[in-house]
């Protein structure tokens, strides 16, 4: 048996959610505050034994309006009121069908998911009503009016979310009901007319018969393991173990052998609490550390007979050369606190989730078949390796329980390594949609999904994001850049033209022209906010005035990149070469202007393009809001001469926008500085010779970076394509982030009023 999926309805940000589990490890991404935490805590707060499990709070923020809007009225829809909601779905074999056998809706169950709902509604939504006027006339009384500077006051409760604050609890109550598969589509959508069977309240056979199928642990990402003594919420780890031990191991009441131990010597006891904590520090071992000092773990005890077993038991570190055996008789060992956070964070963990195990396995009488265990932020202090090791290993540190009892796990991380690790089968990538003046929520997307996307294109995107250690999934938006070059500079582009963009996680990917429309499928299945910054690439398709193409710009075709059964055109022709953007009838060699944005190839059009057709509102199939910046026509003054002219690169557009600048002497180290034999160069002689001083041989891009960012900002200005394409960016997280916000909580002041 293992857990299927879920659905969460007006929960938090999760207001209509689905979310597919993997049948050993699920994790979780997604940028901050996107709901991952929330799809983890409404199985404490459903499953929970506290009564005052939900607040008014766990509500979807749009739930607060309708709450007031029903609490006004003089003849409110009683059966309106908002609930919460949690559908699990469990994929059951035949072996277990005895233990599931009151959550089937029929007797015709033929290996379809079998489903239990979970619903926080009114107990009586008539008595909730009537009890709200009661309190409110009653507070009515005692409300003053806002009179001149005097403020107006309204005892409690002034509104039906302002009286469900402190009697959520007392007027709502958990429901449980069985839920018949034929009666869902494929996507589990409810159909419409659908009444399921009640199973029963919280306090009857629902809740039991739930609890009795699944068992759920949650290690919680504030740790608070401290390198200091234990104090507040800070614990060293030797405490930790030392409960470990008595909770798990053998008890020391029945343990005479350490008795024994104890009266005649200290090592003795030393090799007894070795052999006790075996089983354990294998499965730690087997995680491995590297290092040429490997800290290899030794239990040892401070030698107090009456609370060795329970108190004193502490973990030590043996520092051992390789190749060398363990002894720790021999070698230097020292206390758990002289070793880092990191391998201490590791070995807790560990720790954490074997008791979790061995609790549920302890449970002799009605154990549950299905243990979730849920880790929120494993990467907390460890560095990449650490955080690979674990998730790879994380599965393994269990017994094998067979396939009657079952392990599950959820990982919710910000770490593009345990990314690295895990491929796309199993992440679950949770997206913010977008705002509305109710609220902010949350779309879940499986990436095994994308996982059936074309092959070589999936591979690609895989390989990139090995390589890179790509943080996409965790970005409010990302941008795709040409080269090195606008990455290094990128940062200083911001602050001069865009510093909203500080206050946000963008995720900066330097991709190029021939490859950034490879990940259009993903940009566009994630539907991240994105920015895409590359170049004109203008060619010359004519054979006769064809030059030699540029360094490191391959001629010619490949075999296809995207899964468009089209090759990718990365020249025109093999005697195409580079040439300068006003040409005539040049072409872009550019497959991210030709295949994504704006689908377009001969220069002129280019230059003519309008915002609408490079930043294209999002449809049903492209759901995602992407920009493309490119150099476009610009006003150029040298000399007294004015000309409109746009750069093939960046480095082109950024010389003709500071042209002055760039050709003063004191700015020789960009290597933008051209001479001419003419005494007074045109304008036109000097954008030639800049043109062919970039795309020679002998520019240094990088150098040309390293140098304007020793410059001094206020002297240059960011070529105006970027600093459009910026601002487009910054206008986007604005909107989807700040008015919302605003809007709401003009929402909220103009209710309290």
């Amino acid at each position: 048996m293992h857990l299927n999926c879920f659905h969460i309805s007006n929960f938090r940000r999760l207001k209509d959610v689905r979310v597919e589990l993997d049948s050993k490890t699920s994790i979780f991404v997604g940028s901050n505050n996107s709901g991952k935490t929330s799809a983890t805590h409404i199985f404490q707060t459903f499953l929970g034994s506290s009564n005052e499990r939900f607040s008014v709070h766990d509500f979807s923020a749009d739930c607060w309006a309708i709450f007031d809007e029903i609490g006004s009225s003089e003849t409110p829809a009683e059966n309106s009121l908002p609930t919460i909601g949690l559908d699990i779905w469990f994929d059951v074999n035949e072996s277990d069908l005895h233990r599931v056998i009151k959550l089937l809706p029929s007797l015709d169950w033929s290996g379809t998911p079998i489903g239990v709902r979970m619903h926080f509604a009114p107990k009586d939504a008539t008595a909730l009503l009537s009890n709200y006027r009661e309190a409110k006339n009653k507070a009515g009384k005692f409300a003053v009016t806002k009179q001149g500077d005097v403020e107006g006051f309204h005892p409690w409760p002034e509104t039906l979310t302002d009286y469900l604050k402190k009697r959520l609890n007392d007027e709502y109550k958990i429901y449980y009901y069985v839920l018949d598969r034929a009666e869902f589509d494929d996507n589990f959508r409810e159909k419409a007319g659908y009444s399921p069977q009640e199973l029963g309240d919280s306090t009857e056979k629902g809740g039991g018969i739930v609890k009795s199928l699944l068992k759920v642990d949650y290690l919680s990402a504030q740790r608070h393991l401290s390198d200091a003594e234990s104090k507040g919420l800070g614990e060293n780890l030797s405490k930790r173990l030392s409960r470990f031990y008595e909770r798990n191991l053998q008890k020391h009441d029945d343990d005479f052998e350490a008795i024994r131990a104890l009266a005649n010597s200290e090592a003795q006891l030393n090799a007894h609490l070795s052999a006790v904590f075996e089983p354990t520090l294998k499965s730690l071992n087997a995680l491995g550390y590297p290092g040429f000092a490997d800290p290899h773990l030794v239990i040892k005890s401070a030698f107090d007979p009456e609370s060795i077993l329970t108190k004193n038991a502490s973990v030590h570190y043996a520092l051992r050369d390789p190749g060398k055996p363990v002894a720790t008789e021999q070698y230097l060992t020292l206390p758990d606190k002289y070793n880092g956070l990191g391998f201490k964070n590791l070995i807790y963990m560990v720790i954490e989730v074997l008791d979790f195990h061995q609790r549920w396995a302890d449970e002799e009488e009605g154990r549950p078949p299905l243990h979730l265990v849920i880790i929120e932020e494993p990467e907390a202090h460890l560095h990449a390796q650490l955080q690979q090791v674990f998730i790879r290993k994380i599965m393994e540190i269990l017994p094998n329980e067979g396939q009657l009892f079952t392990s599950q796990f959820v990982v919710t991380t910000h770490s593009p390594h345990i990314i690295y690790e895990s491929s796309f089968m199993p992440i679950r990538y949770f997206r913010r949609s977008s705002c509305t003046a109710l609220g902010n929520y949350t779309e879940v997307l499986n990436l095994s999904k994308f996982y059936e996307t074309e092959k070589e294109t999936r591979d690609f995107l895989m390989q990139y994001m090995k390589l890179t250690h790509c943080d996409l999934f965790f970005a409010d938006a990302a941008i795709l850049v040409e080269g090195n070059v606008e990455r290094l500079l990128l940062p200083l582009m911001i602050e001069k033209e865009a510093k909203q963009l500080q206050s946000s996680y963008l995720s900066i990917l330097e991709l190029g022209g021939a490859f950034a429309h490879i990940f259009r499928n993903l940009i566009q299945f994630l539907g991240l906010t994105t920015l895409v910054i590359t170049d004109l690439d203008s060619v010359n398709p004519s054979p006769e005035k064809a030059q030699e193409p540029e360094e490191g710009v391959v001629v010619g075709v490949v075999e296809d990149r995207d899964g468009d059964d089209e090759d990718e055109e990365l020249l025109e022709t093999a005697s195409s070469g580079v040439c300068m953007v006003d040409t005539q009838n040049a072409v872009t060699s550019n497959q991210t202007l030709i295949k994504w944005l704006p689908k377009m190839k001969a220069i002129s059009e280019l230059l003519t393009a309008t915002p609408e057709l490079k930043a294209p509102a999002p449809t049903g199939t492209d759901s995602a809001k992407v920009c493309v910046a490119f150099q476009t026509s610009q006003p150029v003054t040298w000399n007294g001469e004015n000309k409109k002219l746009a750069g093939r690169t960046f480095e082109e557009a950024f010389a003709y926008e500071n042209l002055s600048w760039s050709q003063n002497l004191k700015q020789r180290q960009l290597g933008l500085r051209v001479v001419t034999k003419k005494k007074t160069p045109s304008l036109e002689d000097v954008s030639r010779s800049i043109h062919e001083r970039v795309k020679g041989s002998g520019f240094n891009k990088t150098d040309f970076a390293l140098g304007l960012m020793m410059a001094d900002q206020n002297d240059w200005v960011v070529p105006s394509y970027i600093a459009e394409g910026l601002k487009w960016l910054s206008n986007q997280l604005i909107a989807t982030s700040v008015e919302p916000v605003a809007a709401v909580a003009a929402a909220e002041i103009e209710a309290t009023q």
